[in-house]
């Protein structure tokens, strides 16, 4: 495989916050009553060379995640500096990495904007929105330290981008929160639905967030955003931004659609026709499958029992990308949005079309609600680049078709 990437947990699923909807906390269970999830040196610097060799472009990213990765602390992070510049080989190293923010102070702003990070940062909106799931291990809010950690990246032009749950009661708050996250100097937004299978008791494995078809009875957890909700939630925030922010903001979701009206691939794995090539690695070497199947049966093997590169290019995990698109039912196969969706992640495709098929995506009736609203803007947009124009022209053409 030779274009591949790795969400990397250096600190596994250990973090300092308890926010409710978190699928990955649980993963701790998978690895028995271990003490200790500090990746080791060995671990980090084998890694960090076989994942430079294993690159056959010239740029080389790494994507550090969790968890809460700044448990490590500064200095491990200054040690992964040393070795990416011992193993580089002449490629361009870029780094990035998902923290809460509760943890930043101006010794990390020092590292951080020396080195050139790119630092997402979770939150979920203002602080009513957020607090509402995303507290502390005693159940204390954590908006305001979060704030703190974002004051101390702005205060050390540290790159920055905002990352947003989705989920049963923010889904209800669509400007609120994109207005919020433009008041705090957010240009980079991502939101991301929540959505997961809860189990009444957990399985061998002790994990009670299960992946589809799993052999037990499960049901959509409590705070699972819901379908039709997530597409209004969309295109309520779509709206605004057509008619006002267009190339002065920038939501993931937006771009990528674009990407998919212009006949091109799509760069977010969730819509991409395949996947498999966005890998998680876990603190001790171990590399699964994706960052959302963190499964025993996922579980490619260790990077320091066999080689990086083999582990992503296994028959198995080609099996697991193919089958996005070879497992869609007919129903998905012929939905005139489909080009846009390809059926998104295959974590959320536990339902049944109306002819009892398997593999129909949870959010379907939410991307059909919102793809279907955007179309024509799409469509006026990927014309303008087509003729080498500018795509904001899109804001006056909306603003006109609204009048």
């Amino acid at each position: 495989m030779p274009n591949f990437q790795i969400m990397t947990k250096p600190m596994g699923p250990i973090c300092n916050l308890d926010c409710t909807y978190c699928y990955y906390l649980e993963k701790e269970n998978l690895y028995g009553e271990k003490k200790s999830f500090k990746m080791s040196e060995d671990v980090l610097e084998s890694y960090i060379r076989q994942y430079i060799e294993s690159q056959t472009s010239p740029t080389v990213s790494f994507a550090w995640q969790g968890g809460e990765p700044t448990l490590l602390g500064v200095p491990f992070f200054e040690r992964v500096i040393q070795l990416q510049a011992k193993y580089c080989g002449g490629k361009r190293i870029e780094n990035a990495f998902q923290t809460n923010g509760t943890l930043l102070d101006d010794e990390w702003g020092e590292f951080l904007h020396r080195n050139s990070f790119l630092i997402g940062i979770s939150i979920d909106g203002p602080a009513e929105i957020h607090d509402a799931y995303r507290v502390d291990k005693g159940g204390q809010p954590t908006h305001a330290r979060v704030l703190r950690g974002l004051d101390v990246l702005k205060r050390h032009k540290v790159e920055f981008n905002t990352l947003t749950v989705v989920n049963r009661k923010t889904a209800h708050e669509p400007l609120a929160i994109y207005r919020y996250l433009k008041s705090i100097d957010s240009r980079f937004l991502q939101f991301i639905p929540i959505v997961e299978e809860i189990a009444a008791e957990p399985d061998q494995s002790g994990l009670r967030l299960l992946k589809p078809y799993a052999p037990t009875q499960t049901t959509v957890s409590e705070w699972s955003v819901e379908p039709r909700q997530y597409g209004v939630f969309l295109q309520t925030i779509f709206d605004e931004w057509v008619r006002a922010d267009v190339g002065r903001i920038f939501v993931n979701l937006f771009d990528v659609a674009l990407e998919s009206w212009m006949g091109l691939e799509q760069s977010l794995c969730v819509f991409a026709k395949t996947c498999g090539s966005a890998l998680a690695m876990e603190h001790n070497g171990d590399l699964y499958s994706c960052d959302h199947f963190v499964y025993p049966d996922n579980k490619l093997g260790n990077i320091l029992e066999r080689p990086l590169a083999a582990l992503a290019g296994l028959p198995k995990q080609m099996k697991f990308g193919k089958a996005k698109d070879a497992a869609l039912p007919k129903a998905c196969v012929e939905c005139d949005v489909r080009f846009a969706c390809n059926g998104e992640c295959p974590k959320h495709r536990f339902l049944k079309t109306e002819t009892g098929e398997p593999g129909l995506n949870y959010l379907c009736a939410g991307y059909k609600h919102f793809f279907h609203h955007i179309d024509p803007y799409m469509q006026f947009m990927a014309n303008e680049l087509r003729q080498e124009r500018a795509p904001a022209n899109v804001m006056a053409w909306a603003r006109n078709r609204q009048v």
